[in-house]
């Protein structure tokens, strides 16, 4: 099954941790790529507690406002590169692809390479594809869409991003 979690609002990346830890907590061996991302944020701490988690990022820790920089294209790629290595594999049972959607967005990966990836996922493993601006040729592939809306959010209000609730 494919499942895009995508929207404005707050929660798709905590979403698809969740569905991480319950897998794990099945028994379920589970893989997590991280696009963009590079910075050590709290999930990844509470992560390496489960043997059966195994996460890796391909991104500087950044964020990319302008033109993406040659770095954050080839990281990119070379994610996308070892996530068709990892499905070939059939280790896991779920794959988490978290912030491929921006990824695309910002044009760091070709969207038939993905698609194609998409396509070459095993029967019985679960992929996760997480961010804003999921594609539309995304959307129509997956089986489960979740568009996250935002309706209010405290950093309107000049609430900063909290240790611990957002990174």
């Amino acid at each position: 099954m494919i499942q895009v979690y995508t929207g404005k609002g707050k929660g798709k990346t905590t979403a698809a941790l969740g569905l991480a830890i319950r897998a794990a907590g099945a028994g379920l061996k589970v893989y997590i790529g991280q696009f963009i991302k590079g910075k050590e944020y709290s999930e990844l701490k509470a992560l390496k507690k489960f043997k059966n988690i195994k996460v890796e990022r391909f991104g500087r820790g950044c964020f990319i406002k302008k033109t993406p920089a040659k770095k954050d294209i080839e990281l990119a790629n070379r994610g996308l590169k070892r996530i068709r290595e990892i499905l070939v594999k059939r280790i896991y049972d779920l794959v988490i692809l978290d912030e491929i959607n921006i990824a695309l967005h910002l044009g760091l990966l070709d969207l038939k390479d993905v698609i194609q990836v998409i396509k070459k996922t095993p029967k019985k493993t679960e992929l996760v594809l997480t961010g804003r601006h999921a594609h539309r040729k995304i959307i129509e592939i997956a089986d489960l869409v979740s568009d996250i809306k935002e309706i209010r959010h405290y950093y309107k209000k000049g609430v900063i991003a909290r240790r611990g609730i957002e990174f």
